[in-house]
Formats: structure tokens, C-alpha cells, sequence
């Protein structure tokens, strides 16, 4: 079956930037359609954002329950200490991605989005050919949305086989490893590696720089390496890995790397995970025929995410930092507002970012260092979950987190609001939301906030900046 179509938008890839650009351009009224050779929801909803934090959820649980063993905790005793079912986790995981997944194909269908499964090749800017199970569809488009998302870096000499793995094969995995060694200690690979120390593995951070996770301060990020010691796990920093030996199935993976004196080592894992980063997905589906230009390995947009190509639109990881799910739909319905006649640009005052490591992280804005660094004067306060009573009252207390807010000096006007502790992603939209209203430290300071929450930190920390904290 060889079939041809018109449309007025098609949108390539079903990640949170391509489906949500969809959605709204169906909403819009416009004749839209998605291809996608996957399940629709993308990278993040089915092999990153949402599994890894059911796998992190999990993890915490299980560790959670094991607590209250022995002499027990809180006056809660467990006889004996929990099992895990590894399977049985995935299987879990797993339904709740494709409840998501079937959720996002059933508002495509809401929103009359035709929906095409196959890889599309483009032969020029608006014309492509989708390989589908049922034939090849020739598709021409009057505007072009690319929304094809990245993927796991591979490094040459560690190729990835039965136990190198990338994130995605973590969240696979029917067995916790006895030692996971970890390359890298970004944002993903303390995610998993945290999740799996949990379950009970041994875990070693080999990590090039010399502090994890370099887009946190390290004020920031004292939690979580404080965590990390407690758990006994190690992180060799300034270290390189070179090369690589997976022994086949069951038997692990040994691993050669070059510490910061330049000393060889050598460390054997049951799995080796690899997470260094992430590349745009450029290839394969004839980007090289539509005309646009690039930004070293990136697709090159201007503020309305507008490639070099007339009606052709590029957004989300493919057009480059931050790799952030939230931004990618940002962009995405802008993208269709501005197709439908809207006039919007990309502009944020702030992206936000979030680790779900053990504190959590939350950065929004400027750090104090970066403000001086553009010549910005500065009132910064900061407040302890040590001091807040439900911190305390829910075992949140005691890491070492806290709220911390920057300012503006001459005018009070918050630049930069960055938290580590317990359950501080669900503060990040109050920052934000601060931040791109142009919120003065009055403001937030003289917001009745709600007692007892953790949200009181944020309001005390503004105070801390004035001069007066009430609770420390």
C-alpha cells in the first residue's frame, strides 16, 4: 500500500515536545499530524523521566520499610525485613507508563491529531515518505515541527553490551546487581544510582569532574554527597574511564580507569552504567535534506524556535541545553500558537531544573556565584528544614537541607531561588513563579504561607535576607 497526504502541520516524534505541539495545534484547529515509530510519550515519559522516578518511588519504599526492623522506628516495629521482587517491580513501573502512554494517544485522538506509527525519511523540507506496517505514506506538510528528542551518549571504548548499559536498560533490569559501577554523576546517574543503592546494591560513581552533578553549587549538593558517604557509597572524582571488558551474562563487566594522579585502576561491576550525557537525535531521518542549519550538534532556532527553512520548526533536545522535558513542551505549543497566528516567542526568565536525588535538588535562576560573576550585587538568605516543623515532623529535618534565595541588592527583585531537601521539587513551580512575576523579596516575605509546610522555608529564607528570620 503506498497512500499520499496533505496537512497543514506535521509534527515529528510523540516526546513531550512533539505530542503536546500536536495537541495544541488540534485544539487550534489546525489539520495536524504525528509520526512516531515508538509508543507515543517519548523519551521521558517511557524510558526516563516517569519510570526512573516510579523506580526511584519504589526504592524508597522498600528502604523505608527495612528501617522500621530490628529495634524499629517510630514506634513501628516490622518483624522481619521486606523482599523485593524485582520483576514484579518492572511490572509495575511498566503499567504506569503505558497508562500514560495510552493517555497521551487518547488525547491526540481528542484533539482529531492523525496519529502515524513508522520512521519518517525526508526527501526535502515539507515532503517525507513513514514506513508503517501497512505500506509507506507520502506525506507533504505546509508546516514541519521536528520534535525528535536524544538519546544516551555511547562512549567509543565502553560499547554497550549484555552488562555496560545505558539508562535505559537500568530501568529494566529483572535483578539488582551485587555492584553497579556508574560512569558519570550527573543528574541520571545519581538518580539510578541512589534508586539501586536502596535496593540493596553496592555502587561506585566514577565521575570526570571534580563534584557531582556541576549545574548545583556545591553548597547545594553537600546533601546529597553527605547521603552518599553514609551509604558507603564511593565516588572517585577527576577520573577517566578508558576501556572495558564485558565477561557475558551473569558473570559482570571490569572496567580500567585513570584516577586524577593519572594511576590505573581497575574495578569489576555486575553492571556498568553509563550515563555521560545526551545527543540530539540528528540522524536517520534525512535531516540533511531540509535545509537547516545547525549549532555544532544541534538544530539552530531563533526565539520562535524557527529553523533556517521557511515553516520548518525544531524544538526541545534536538535544538539544544537545557535537555529538560518541561522546556521541550514549552517550546511545542508555542510553536502551534504561533503556526495558528498567535504572536509568542521563547523567552523564559528562568528554566527550571530538578534532580530527584536523595535530598532532592532544585535550581530556579541565578546561584549567588553566578550573580557576582555578572557583576550583580546581592542579598542572599537562607533557611534550614531543621527549623520547620513539618520537615521535622516527617523525618525531613535532619539531611542538611534548605531553602536559599538571591536577590538583587538595589531593588529586592529574587533572581535565583535554589533548594536541596525532601520533597523540594513540588516547591520548584513557587519558585519559578516567583521569579517570572518579578517578585520582590517583600513580596514573598509578606505571602501568608501555610503552617505547617515546607514551603514556610521559602518564606523564611526571604525574611533570613531582610534581617529577620523568625524561626532560627
Amino acid at each position: 500500500m503506498n497512500n499520499s497526504m496533505l496537512c497543514k502541520v506535521l509534527v515529528i516524534g510523540a516526546g513531550p515536545g512533539g505530542y503536546v505541539a500536536a495537541i495544541r495545534a488540534g485544539q487550534l484547529g489546525l489539520d495536524t499530524v504525528i509520526v512516531e515509530a515508538d509508543r507515543a510519550g517519548g523519551t521521558c515519559l517511557i524510558r526516563g523521566c516517569i519510570p526512573s522516578k516510579a523506580l526511584i518511588h519504589a526504592a524508597s519504599r522498600f528502604e523505608e520499610i527495612n528501617a522500621h526492623t530490628g529495634e524499629g522506628k517510630l514506634g513501628i516495629l516490622v518483624p522481619q525485613p521486606a523482599q523485593l521482587d524485582m520483576p514484579k517491580l518492572i511490572a509495575w513501573k511498566d503499567s504506569i507508563v503505558a497508562r500514560l502512554s495510552t493517555g497521551v494517544e487518547s488525547l491526540l485522538k481528542k484533539n482529531k491529531v492523525k496519529r502515524i506509527t513508522g520512521w519518517a525519511n525526508f526527501s526535502d523540507a515539507k515532503n517525507c515518505t513513514v514506513e508503517t506496517a501497512d505500506g509507506v505514506i507520502n506525506i507533504q506538510a505546509e508546516h514541519v515541527i521536528l520534535a525528535t528528542g536524544s538519546t544516551a551518549t555511547e562512549l567509543p571504548a565502553l560499547p554497550y553490551s549484555e552488562n555496560v548499559i545505558c539508562s535505559t536498560k537500568a530501568l529494566e533490569q529483572n535483578e539488582v546487581p551485587n555492584h553497579l559501577v556508574v560512569i558519570g554523576a550527573g543528574y541520571i546517574g545519581l538518580e539510578m544510582g541512589i534508586a539501586y543503592r536502596k535496593l540493596g546494591a553496592k555502587v561506585t560513581f566514577i565521575e570526570g569532574m571534580d563534584s557531582i552533578v556541576p549545574i548545583y553549587d556545591k553548597e547545594l549538593t553537600k546533601p546529597v554527597v553527605n547521603w552518599l558517604k553514609a551509604h558507603e557509597v564511593h565516588i572517585e572524582f577527576c577520573a577517566r574511564a578508558e576501556k572495558i571488558i564485558d565477561h557475558g551474562v551473569g558473570e559482570g563487566a571490569t572496567l580500567t580507569y585513570r584516577d586524577k594522579k593519572g594511576i590505573e585502576h581497575i574495578i569489576h561491576g555486575d553492571k556498568v552504567l553509563v550515563t555521560i550525557g545526551r545527543q540530539p537525535n540528528t540522524q536517520g531521518y534525512g535531516l540533511d535534506n531540509m535545509c537547516v542549519d545547525m549549532a555544532g550538534n544541534f538544530v539552530k532556532v531563533d526565539k520562535q524556535c524557527r529553523t533556517a527553512m521557511k515553516n520548518v520548526w525544531a524544538i526541545g533536545d534536538l535544538v539544544g541545553e537545557p535537555m529538560l522535558a518541561h522546556k521541550a513542551s514549552a517550546q511545542g505549543e508555542m510553536v502551534a500558537e504561533i503556526i495558528s497566528g498567535l504572536k509568542r516567542e521563547f523567552n523564559p526568565t528562568v528554566i527550571p531544573a530538578v534532580c530527584f536525588t536523595e535530598p532532592e535538588l532544585v535550581g530556579v535562576g541565578l546561584t549567588p556565584t553566578e550573580a557576582k560573576q555578572q557583576g550583580i550585587e546581592t542579598l542572599v538568605g537562607k533557611f534550614p528544614f531543621a527549623a520547620i516543623g513539618k520537615a521535622l515532623a516527617m523525618e525531613a529535618g535532619t539531611d542538611g537541607g534548605f531553602v536559599r534565595i538571591t536577590a538583587r541588592k538595589d531593588n529586592h527583585v529574587v533572581i535565583g531561588i535554589h533548594a536541596v531537601g525532601a520533597h523540594v521539587a513540588e516547591l520548584s513551580n513557587q519558585f519559578v513563579t516567583a521569579i517570572e512575576m518579578g517578585a520582590r523579596l517583600e513580596d514573598l516575605a509578606n505571602t501568608i504561607h501555610v503552617h505547617p509546610t515546607l514551603g514556610e522555608a521559602t518564606m523564611e529564607a526571604t525574611m533570613a535576607s531582610l534581617g529577620h528570620a523568625i524561626h532560627i
